[in-house]
C-alpha cells in the first residue's frame, strides 16, 4: 500500500520553486524554501529566510528535496473516473453494482493523485458517483485529489452518450433548464453539455448537430444564472461557432475548429480542453478491446484535430490539460496526463506554456486561484516534485517522485513507498 506522513509544520527546502506564473515575468526561485503549515504554504522564499521564520514560530520538520524542481500539482480538466468505452473493457465498468463502481473510482482516485494529478475536473461521471467519492475524499476517508465536477453530462434523447448513467437526457429549452438545476441541486460545480456527435456515438458522426439554439441558450442562461461555468462536448466548427456566440465557457476536443471560430473562442475568452490523447492512442483502445469502427473513426481524426488545435493556439486560444484517458493510466512510456501535456507542448505552445496549462490555467478557469495553482503563500500545499527543469523540457514531469495534498506526502519515491 502507498502510505501517507502527516506533516504539521514542514519546511520545503534543497528545491527550484517554479509554477505557470513564469510565462508572466515570475522567474523560478532556485535554492527555496517553502514552509507548510497544517494543508497550506505559510511562506516561500530564499531557503535561510524561510527557515528562520519557520524556527521563530516554534518546531517544524525539514524536507530536502536533493535539488528537485517543484512546482504545483497538475490540473486534469477532461476526467472519467467511471469511463466505460464501447469494447470489452468498457463492458466490464458499465455491468459493475453500485459497490464495485465505488470501489473502482476511489482505486482510480488514489492513483491519479500518486501520479501527481492533484485537482481534477469530471465532465460526466456515472449515477453521482462522483459527489459520494469527492465528500470520502475531502473527509480522509480515502486519498484522491481535489475534484471539481459537472456530475452527469446534458445530452438530448440518443445524444452522445445516452446509453450510459453518466448522462442525463434532456429535450427542449425547458428539459435542458431542468437538467441544469438538477445537477446544480446535486452539487455540481460546472456543467457540462454534449452539443455534437462524438467519435464513441456508433449511430453519429462528429459532425451531428445535437441541441437546437434555444436549448444550448436554456443550458448557458441557466448555468450562468445559478453561476457555473459551462463546457461543452463539440466537434464540428460551426457547431462550436453558435456555442461560443451565446456564451460557451470551454470546449472540449475542438476536432475540426477553423481560423475564424478560433479568433471568435479567442474573442470570447472560451477556453480548449483538447484532449488529443484520443485521436492516437491506439495502444489504449487495443487493451479496452475498442471494436474497429471506434478506432477507426477516432484514428481517421487525428490529424484534423491537431491542426484544429494549432489554429488554436495561433489564434491564441487559451488551451488547458485534459486527457479524456483516465489521468493516470500507464501510456507511452508515462501517465495520460503528461502524455497529454507532452503533446501539448510538441504541437505548439512549448514546455513554459505547458507548465501553465497544465496548473495555473485550468485554476484560472475553474475559479480556484486563491486557492490552488501556483506556489504562494496561502495556497493549498498541492506539490509535486522533479529532478528535470519542466521549463526546459515538458517530459520533466515523467520523473515525478515526490507528491504532497493538503500538506500531506502522499508519495515519495527516495523511501521506497510503493505508489502503483
Amino acid at each position: 500500500m502507498s502510505q501517507e506522513r502527516s506533516t504539521g509544520s514542514t519546511v520545503v527546502v534543497g528545491c527550484t520553486v517554479v509554477d505557470g506564473r513564469i510565462v508572466e515575468g515570475v522567474p523560478a526561485l532556485p535554492d527555496a524554501g517553502v514552509w507548510v503549515r497544517g494543508d497550506r504554504i505559510a511562506a516561500v522564499g530564499p531557503r535561510d529566510e524561510v527557515l528562520a521564520q519557520a524556527r521563530e514560530a516554534g518546531e517544524h520538520e525539514t524536507v530536502d528535496l536533493d535539488g528537485a524542481y517543484l512546482t504545483p500539482g497538475l490540473v486534469n480538466m477532461h476526467t472519467h473516473l467511471s469511463l466505460s468505452l464501447p469494447g470489452s473493457g468498457g463492458d466490464g465498468v458499465k455491468t459493475m453494482s453500485p459497490h464495485e463502481l465505488a470501489l473502482y473510482m476511489a482505486d482510480g482516485a488514489r492513483r491519479t493523485l500518486l501520479s501527481g494529478v492533484t485537482t481534477v475536473r469530471c465532465v460526466a461521471e456515472k449515477d453521482h458517483a462522483d459527489f459520494a467519492l469527492r465528500r470520502a475524499i475531502t473527509a480522509g476517508r480515502v486519498p484522491g485529489p481535489r475534484i471539481f465536477t459537472a456530475g452527469r453530462a446534458l445530452v438530448c434523447t440518443g445524444g452522445h452518450g445516452h446509453e450510459s448513467p453518466d448522462t442525463l437526457e434532456c429535450d427542449g429549452a425547458d428539459g435542458f433548464r431542468r437538467g441544469v438545476r438538477s445537477q446544480v441541486r446535486a452539487g455540481a460545480d460546472l456543467i457540462k453539455v454534449m452539443i455534437s456527435g462524438g467519435i464513441a456515438g456508433e449511430h453519429e458522426r462528429i459532425t451531428t448537430r445535437q441541441l437546437f439554439p434555444d436549448e444550448l441558450a436554456a443550458v448557458l442562461e441557466t448555468a450562468h444564472a445559478w453561476g457555473r461555468r459551462v463546457t461543452a462536448h463539440a466537434g464540428p466548427a460551426e457547431v462550436i461557432a453558435e456555442a461560443v456566440s451565446l456564451g460557451l465557457d470551454c470546449v472540449e476536443h475542438g476536432y475540426e475548429l477553423t481560423e475564424d471560430v478560433a479568433a471568435l473562442m479567442a474573442e470570447r475568452g472560451t477556453a480548449l480542453v483538447p484532449t488529443l490523447l484520443v485521436t492516437r492512442c491506439k495502444e489504449f483502445f487495443d487493451e479496452l478491446g475498442v471494436p474497429a469502427w471506434m478506432q477507426a473513426r477516432s484514428l481517421g481524426a487525428g490529424p484534423r484535430h491537431l491542426d484544429s488545435y494549432a489554429t488554436a493556439v495561433a489564434a491564441g486560444v487559451e488551451v488547458l490539460l485534459g486527457s479524456d484517458m483516465p489521468p493516470f493510466w500507464h501510456f507511452e512510456g508515462t501517465n495520460a496526463s503528461v502524455r497529454e501535456l507532452e503533446y501539448m507542448s510538441e504541437a505548439g505552445i512549448g514546455p513554459a506554456r505547458a507548465l501553465y496549462a497544465g496548473t495555473l490555467g485550468p485554476v484560472r478557469w475553474l475559479r480556484a486561484e486563491d486557492d490552488l495553482g501556483t506556489v504562494q503563500t496561502g495556497r493549498y500545499a498541492d506539490l509535486i516534485a522533479m529532478d528535470a527543469d519542466p521549463v526546459a523540457h515538458t517530459s520533466a514531469f515523467r520523473g515525478v517522485r515526490w507528491v504532497m495534498s493538503g500538506g500531506r506526502v502522499v508519495r515519495d519515491d527516495r523511501a521506497g513507498w510503493d505508489v502503483r
